[in-house]
C-alpha cells in the first residue's frame, strides 16, 4: 500500500535545475537556500489530490506518476514525469489544493521548495513571472494533449498506439526508437482508460505485427510509422 513519505531536509545540491531559471545563476542560488532534498522509496506519495500543496518539487532521479481518481474509485494516470521535471507548480503559485496525486514508480530523489518560501521568492523576483507563465502554459498544453488522446481516440488501440508514440516522441518518421519502459500493464491501462487485459492483448498484437519489442525495461518501437497509422485509424483487425 502507498504511504505518505515524511520529508527529511538535507543539504540541497548546487543547482535546483528549475527550467525557468536557466541562465540565471544568482536567482538559482537564492532559491537553493530554501530548497530541501530527500530520497523516496518506490510507491511513496509526494502529494495527494485535494490536499494542500507541500510546495514545488523537482525530480532529481527516478520517475513519478501523476494521477486522478473518480468518485467511484477509478484511477486515471495523467502523465509520467522524470528527472528535471517540475511538479506542483500551479498549486504552489495559485495556493489551491493539489489537483493530482503524485506517486514514485521507483526509488527517487526529489528537491522541494516549500510553498510559502517559493511565493516569497517570487515577490523578490517578479521579473521571472513570464518564465513561470511559460512553464504553466507548457503544463497546460501537455494536459490538453493527454485529454485529446483520451477523448478523441475511439478505440483502445488508438489510445495505446498514441501513448507509445508519445513515449518516443523524438523518433524520426518510420525509424526505430528506444525508451526506458517499466510500466506495468495495469498502469498502462490507467493511462488510456481501459482494462489491464486489453493492454496485454494489444501489446501482444503489436509485437506479433513487428511494431514493438519490450526487452527487460526497454521499449523498442520497430516501426513508428505503423503505430502512427494505428493512432490515426480505427484499429481494424485488432477488435478492441
Amino acid at each position: 500500500m502507498s504511504t505518505l513519505h515524511v520529508l527529511q531536509p538535507v543539504p540541497a545540491a548546487a543547482n535546483c535545475a528549475l527550467p525557468f531559471l536557466e541562465g540565471l545563476a544568482e536567482s538559482g542560488r537564492s532559491l537553493d537556500r530554501v530548497t530541501r532534498q530527500t530520497s523516496y522509496p518506490a510507491e511513496a506519495l509526494l502529494f495527494i489530490e485535494g490536499h494542500p500543496s507541500p510546495g514545488l518539487m523537482v525530480i532529481v532521479s527516478g520517475r513519478v506518476k501523476l494521477s486522478t481518481a473518480s468518485a467511484d474509485g477509478r484511477t486515471i494516470i495523467v502523465r509520467m514525469a522524470g528527472p528535471g521535471e517540475v511538479l506542483g507548480l500551479s498549486a504552489s503559485v495559485v495556493g489551491l489544493p493539489c489537483e493530482l496525486t503524485a506517486e514514485t514508480l521507483e526509488p527517487s530523489r526529489i528537491k522541494i521548495i516549500p510553498r510559502e518560501s517559493f511565493k516569497q521568492w517570487l515577490r523578490v523576483h517578479p521579473e521571472l513571472a513570464f518564465r513561470i507563465a511559460q512553464e504553466l502554459a507548457e503544463e497546460y498544453n501537455n494536459t490538453c494533449h493527454q485529454l485529446r488522446t483520451m477523448l478523441l481516440s475511439h478505440t483502445a488501440t488508438q489510445r495505446l498506439a498514441r501513448t507509445l508514440l508519445q513515449m518516443v516522441h523524438n523518433a524520426a518518421p518510420g525509424k526505430e526508437a528506444r525508451v526506458q519502459f517499466s510500466l506495468t500493464h495495469q498502469e498502462m491501462a490507467e493511462m488510456i482508460g481501459t482494462s489491464r487485459e486489453t493492454v496485454t492483448r494489444l501489446l501482444a498484437s503489436f509485437r506479433h505485427k513487428g511494431m514493438i519489442e519490450i526487452e527487460d525495461s526497454t521499449l523498442i518501437v520497430r516501426d513508428c510509422e505503423a503505430l502512427r497509422e494505428l493512432g490515426r485509424g480505427d484499429g481494424a483487425g485488432f477488435g478492441f
